[in-house]
């Protein structure tokens, strides 16, 4: 166990500076210098319970809880700069925040992070986390950006996550390959950079394929048809049955993976580093709604599936 200032120390001891810090942890709040582009911002916050187990290593959870903050940043073609970190701890556990930093740095450094500051509390166990990074003026993916005749492509495989977190669920142990895209995502940072200026819209994969989608079809103004038999499953699901299979990977959600949707005609295989997979699964349209197209081609009409934070949560 330790103080509050105590653990404040211990994290202070194990960041290093980064790009663009002029002052970081110790101050009332950290100087930065301004990016020559746009400042992006995002914030992203995990509930024990809620988004993770308090049994849980705490390595993963504190990878996760940079990674999908990195994600949003991937969905906006931003480079990731400075964090900020809030915690909520029950005690003053001085093993458990080591554990946490381990992970928590460990992508950061991956990623050319800066931890430059945050808030440590007592009471029940949450993380929220502040990202910020930057992106050329202009350049920057949105959502509200695609067109009719779009090609729409997805980066990596769907349904792992959401297969892991089903198995658990059941009190059984999911595959290694599966629990680590549940407990350790890899946010398409990468992707996201390489493709800004190019795509005309972008989201990332949090609440499932068709929720997800639906909120880019709702701000492009557009619908969107989906192929069926293109969709990436990820590897072992094809043991599942059809309706699962296609359960996990259409609505699981926890695949932080990129949606883009790119000019027909535009391959951006030839953009990407050859270890980031990409694939092509439909196109946005002038119609409105989203339609599935079966291995027959048939087309059928689908509500959004997904997660949603507050349903079934009553009136507030």
């Amino acid at each position: 166990m330790g103080t509050e200032r105590e653990l404040i120390a211990r994290i202070a001891r194990r960041v290093r500076g980064g790009s663009g810090v002029v002052l970081g942890i110790g101050d009332d709040a950290a100087l930065l210098e301004a990016p020559a582009g746009w400042l992006v911002a995002t914030c992203d916050a995990l509930l024990a319970g809620r988004h993770f187990a308090p049994e849980d290593d705490p390595a993963d959870v504190g990878w996760k809880a940079l990674a999908v903050n990195l994600s949003d940043l991937a969905a906006m073609g931003a480079r990731p700069r400075h964090a900020l970190l809030a915690l909520n701890l029950p005690e003053a556990d001085v093993e458990w925040l080591e554990r946490f930093l381990d992970g928590f740095l460990a992508i950061a450094h991956e990623h050319g992070v800066a931890l430059v500051g945050g808030n440590l509390a007592r009471g029940d166990l949450s993380i929220t986390v502040t990202l910020l990074g930057e992106v050329a003026a202009g350049r920057a993916l949105r959502r509200d950006g695609g067109r009719a005749g779009d090609r729409l492509w997805v980066t990596g495989a769907l349904g792992a996550a959401a297969a892991a977190l089903a198995s658990l669920r059941r009190g059984e142990r999911p595959p290694p390959d599966w629990r680590a895209r549940l407990d350790r995502p890899v946010p398409r940072v990468s992707a996201g950079l390489a493709l800004a200026g190019v795509a005309h819209a972008a989201i990332d994969l949090s609440d499932g394929l068709l929720a997800d989608l639906d909120r880019l079809c709702t701000a492009s103004g557009t619908g969107a048809e989906i192929d069926l038999s293109a969709l990436p499953f990820a590897p072992g699901l094809e043991a599942l049955g059809d309706d699962d299979r296609l359960a996990f990977a259409l609505g699981g959600g926890e695949d932080y993976e990129l949606l883009l949707a790119l000019p027909p005609g535009l391959d951006p295989r030839s953009q990407l580093a050859d270890q980031i997979p990409i694939t092509a699964i439909g196109t946005l349209t002038a119609e409105p709604g989203i339609r599935l197209r079966d291995p027959r081609g048939a087309l059928r009409p689908v509500g959004a599936m997904g997660f949603d934070h507050f349903a079934g949560a009553g009136d507030a």
